[in-house]
């Protein structure tokens, strides 16, 4: 897949994200969501190994994404948004690496990882939109999830579609 044409916060949502459609087609990426955890970065660690550290482990789930959960700015950063929105988890901290250079850059060097958006469970790192997205159509996320404590809306999804 060329990255030509692809620049600054503009990304462009992968194709396969036609994968995420709900029953009832894109109406859920319209849907307001409010999510439980604070945003944004606004200084709170700078860009060292410890203070990076400190923000993954400060949460079960904690993403690094350009914009907010309910604005993202960048396609990939929505896909993530909307993925964890299908399980059903709300309660996640979400870091916007827009508001801050060092902790953009300083995340990439912690995780050893070049892109955002980056998801990271109980402290460790999982990686990008492609993985969670992997993740999510092998149902692997939904035993990570688990193992979180948080149970996946899919399997009551699932549940409820059975009983028709």
């Amino acid at each position: 897949m060329a990255m030509a044409g692809m620049s600054g916060a503009f990304c462009r949502l992968p194709a396969a994200l036609g994968l995420l459609r709900g029953p009832r087609g894109w109406a859920f990426l319209a849907r307001p969501w409010s999510q439980g955890a604070g945003e944004g970065a606004g200084g709170e660690g700078g860009g060292s190994k410890e203070a990076m550290e400190r923000l993954v482990r400060a949460h079960p789930v904690v993403v690094f994404m350009k914009g907010s959960p309910a604005q993202p700015q960048c396609g990939f950063s929505n896909a993530v948004v909307q993925i964890l929105r299908l399980h059903g988890v709300q309660d996640y901290q979400a870091y916007d690496v827009l508001q801050d250079p060092d902790l953009r850059q300083g995340i990439k060097n912690y995780s050893n990882w070049p892109t955002i958006p980056q998801v990271f469970l109980n402290g460790e790192f999982v990686g990008g939109c492609d993985i969670l997205l992997q993740m999510h159509q092998s149902g692997d996320l939904v035993e990570e999830l688990k193992k979180l404590g948080i149970r996946s809306a899919l399997l009551d999804s699932e549940k409820d579609h059975g009983k028709k």
